[in-house]
């Protein structure tokens, strides 16, 4: 690999602010560390944290709290207003 041309990589704390979760993990955001925000994390290390607004803990899809559409009943609705063509 050519030096001087790729981004820093390494270790990042993402921390979901609405669930209250964070978790540590690569990233090139790690060379984004001039934003001075950083974090203790488990190990006693310090390391630069990105706070997110969703992950997998708070998005609808993975807690089950996304709402189903009852597509039978907007169907029917549709036939009882406009009739059903045969």
């Amino acid at each position: 690999m050519r030096k001087g041309i790729h981004p820093a990589y390494g270790p990042v704390v993402f921390r979901d602010r609405a669930a209250n979760h964070a978790f540590l993990t690569r990233s090139t955001l790690a060379g984004a560390e001039g934003t001075g925000r950083t974090i203790e994390w488990e190990d006693g290390r310090t390391y630069p944290v990105v706070d997110v607004e969703i992950s997998n803990v708070s998005h609808p899809f993975y807690t089950g709290t996304a709402r189903v559409l009852d597509t039978a009943g907007r169907v029917e609705r549709f036939e009882r207003r406009y009739g059903r063509q045969s």
